[in-house]
């Protein structure tokens, strides 16, 4: 194989987010051939990934969210992002509800404490599935974007208040917290332009700020990552052009985007080792209020949105918004993080994880509600 070839099959692997895939394979079946060891080594590299890998993660997401805000960004215009955003809510609503329905009904109060895990929406994959699904240029697939960028900002919510790491102390936390952010204006006012002075000062300190306030240390830059000098205006996600750009916000993401491949690729192989003999009432609680309660939930509130007055991007049909909304019922990465947040080692854990790795399946029945829909608009 030449260079230019093996440099365009490792650029698909990283577009594509396969590095992930692979570590989840891998402990897949790891764990079903061998549980014991693969127990002690997703015990040893636990914290390293979780608590400290996974930071640069967040921040990749929290970066573009802070984009996104900016001029010609999809949160930029009230009027324009209202739609989206507020489907972002349904779409963490309903599913939450529905867990929590199904949790008192099949008389489980345990699992009740995973009740945010369907929340989630995986934006990588979810944002590639809708490719996938419609057409270039559909409507669908920018509004699911921004509905996975607001559901993205509202899970960090969620995670920050809901699933402390241990007891909380908000004096501890206010206490680092506090330098924390004086650090990073300070970097700001003096326009210091290299990103690892933000990441390893500021940085540093937030992450000591959450963990000995009993707060998930992985949020440790997402307060930073808003003081980094950025672009004026927004290029859109994923663009290409973003890499060669000189601003502090895109130099960190060209920086640390290969480097998080390989730590999701570990954080697969850490947390996503679950026997098959795991599916159990939590997998199922998870993956119905994921395939079922999301998509309801963007459906109802997009409508109800539109009922306001609020007109959905491009026009957008119930049919299509419907299809949408079960592709962004891909949970995936952010809901394995929220089950490893919210249970401990065992039997709740494993159950819910294997419901987050079964939400791949919501990519498949999009794209038979998708045809579906084109057979009922098909001219006779």
């Amino acid at each position: 194989m030449s260079g230019s070839n093996r440099r365009g099959v490792w650029a698909f692997v990283l577009d594509n987010y396969l590095l992930l895939i692979i570590g989840t394979a891998a402990a897949l079946v790891w764990a079903n051939l061998h549980h014991e060891s693969y127990e002690r080594v997703s015990h040893a590299l636990h914290f390293a990934v979780n608590d400290v890998g996974m930071v640069f993660f967040f921040a990749l997401a929290t970066k573009e969210i802070v984009e996104s805000t900016l001029p010609g960004g999809a949160l930029a215009s009230g009027r324009e992002a209202a739609v989206p955003v507020i489907a972002a809510v349904g779409g963490m609503a309903a599913p939450a509800g529905l867990f929590a329905l199904q949790a008192v009904l099949n008389h489980h109060p345990e699992l009740m404490r995973g009740w945010a895990i369907p929340c989630a929406t995986d934006i990588a994959f979810s944002y590639m599935a809708a490719r996938m699904i419609f057409p270039k240029g559909h409507p669908a697939i920018p509004f699911l974007l921004l509905l996975a960028i607001a559901d993205d900002a509202l899970g960090l919510i969620l995670l920050a208040l809901f699933y402390p790491t241990g007891p909380v102390s908000l004096v501890a936390f206010a206490a680092l917290m506090a330098p924390a952010l004086g650090v990073a204006f300070l970097l700001r006012r003096l326009r210091v332009r290299n990103f690892w002075a933000y990441t390893a000062l500021a940085g540093g300190l937030s992450w000591a700020a959450l963990y000995y306030g009993g707060i998930h240390p992985a949020l440790a830059l997402v307060p930073i990552v808003p003081f980094l000098p950025h672009a004026r205006r927004d290029l859109g996600i994923y663009s290409e052009v973003e890499r060669h750009l000189p601003d502090s916000m895109n130099r960190f993401e060209t920086w640390w985007h290969v480097p998080v491949q390989v730590i999701l690729l570990l954080f697969g192989l850490t947390n996503a080792g679950v026997t098959f003999s795991s599916v159990g009432t939590g997998s199922w609680m998870v993956l119905s209020s994921l395939v079922i309660g999301k998509p309801l939930g963007i459906l109802a509130f997009t409508m109800a949105g539109v009922w306001l007055g609020l007109r959905a991007p491009g026009g957008l049909k119930a049919w299509d918004t419907l299809v949408m909304g079960i592709a962004a019922g891909i949970g995936f990465t952010v809901a394995l993080f929220f089950a490893t947040a919210a249970f401990p080692p065992g039997r709740l854990l494993d159950e819910t994880k294997m419901g987050a790795l079964l939400s791949f399946s919501a990519f498949p029945l999009a794209l038979l509600v998708a045809k579906a829909g084109q057979l009922v608009r098909r001219p006779a």
